[in-house]
């Protein structure tokens, strides 16, 4: 059976800390915790599960706090997690039965990121991170900000899930850490463009945003799944704009770098349903759902737009062409993720009337 040590670096982490570490205490060999200046109980929370709190003076750079806290680990193992993660029972059962299981050749453990959830506890949007690491790799953390932790050689692929459960975030940190590098005259990467130009957009300042954007794809280094990803925040932004037209050449722009993505065939789905072009937002929302799935995807995933969305918006376009059969039987599959959907048990009262079946009736 391998061993873990399990490293978070924190700071002002009070509300989470406790949450995320019960849900590893009895997993872990071992805990570290690396403050990087902690205001309140944080070091208090963290003593209550482990005598290894140590400090690092903050120097505006995760990576070089997260490979501090890789220095200090002793067992066979490290894994990885912010405050504000916690594993699930379900998933708590799962990594205990890794541990006991896993092949000593494997360098690297990936597990899914649960980032967000809908109303019915469904997930939302979710993406890969490599989370155990063999120590004696010496595996490095790069990137002052937005690290990334650099791995290679024998990857397992676990179905093991860690689930974000934010409650602050300090929005402003990540944006003053690059206006400071860029002040002092720093040339930026593009992983450094990408990432500064998603503060910019999360700060609301789209025309920068849109600029950074623009210079990352355009030095054509940009990891696949960056480079989608900049698709869809220029539409995002060309959105937020009013520039309707650039909006939808950065959703085509995304078929450079890939083949066409759910969230994509949504967008445009949504974008020919609003000019009442039915037939093409039919086209485009039954594509959303034919696309195949990779077998690894490791950028983020909506996955609303592979699943009840495009249903739901078939039953509209149909509809209104006034093929209600066909309407009806999308929104039925749309219920099979959202039952209790209040549209979709709107849509169901409505479309039920109208071809007057009986509830629970199949479509023909």
């Amino acid at each position: 059976m391998i061993s873990i040590s399990l490293c978070l670096i924190v700071k002002n982490e009070e509300k989470t800390l406790g949450r995320c570490l019960s849900s590893m205490k009895d997993i872990a060999d071992e805990i570290i915790i690396v403050d990087t200046g902690s205001t309140d109980l944080t070091k208090q929370v963290a003593g209550k599960f482990t005598d290894r709190v140590e400090h690092f003076t903050w120097i505006n750079d995760f990576a070089a706090a997260r490979n501090y806290a890789f220095s200090l680990a002793t067992k066979s193992y490290i894994m990885w997690l912010d405050a504000d993660d916690v594993l699930k029972e379900s998933d708590q059962l799962k990594l205990r039965e890794l541990k006991r299981n896993l092949d000593p050749a494997v360098d690297s453990v990936t597990m899914d990121y649960h980032l967000a959830f809908d109303e019915f506890g469904n997930v939302t949007s979710k993406l890969k991170r490599n989370r155990i690491v063999k120590r004696e790799r010496g595996f490095k953390w790069i990137g002052p900000v937005h690290e990334y932790l650099e791995v290679y050689g024998n990857i397992f692929h676990s179905d093991i899930a860690v689930t974000h459960s934010s409650i602050h975030h300090d929005s402003d940190r990540n944006l003053k850490i690059y206006e400071q590098r860029l002040a002092k005259g720093e040339v930026f990467s593009p992983r450094d463009l990408f990432y500064y130009a998603n503060e910019l957009k999360d700060h609301s300042k789209f025309k920068a945003a849109i600029r950074y954007y623009n210079q990352f794809l355009d030095t054509g280094k940009g990891w696949i799944e960056d480079n989608v990803a900049s698709c869809s925040r220029l539409a995002d932004c060309y959105s937020e704009l009013k520039e309707t037209r650039k909006m939808v050449d950065s959703i085509f722009r995304s078929f450079h770098y890939d083949k066409p993505r759910p969230e994509f065939c949504c967008r445009l789905g949504f974008y020919f349903l609003e000019r009442e072009e039915f037939k093409l937002a039919i086209y485009w929302y039954k594509l959303a759902l034919a696309v195949e799935k990779p077998e690894q995807n490791w950028g983020f995933e909506n996955l609303a737009c592979s699943t009840w969305l495009p249903h739901l918006q078939l039953c509209v376009c149909y509809d209104r062409i006034g093929e209600f059969e066909t309407a009806y039987a999308h929104n039925e599959l749309a219920r099979t993720f959202r039952p209790t959907d209040e549209r979709i048990v709107a849509n169901r009262a409505y479309l039920v009337k109208r071809l007057g079946k009986k509830v629970g009736e199949e479509a023909l």
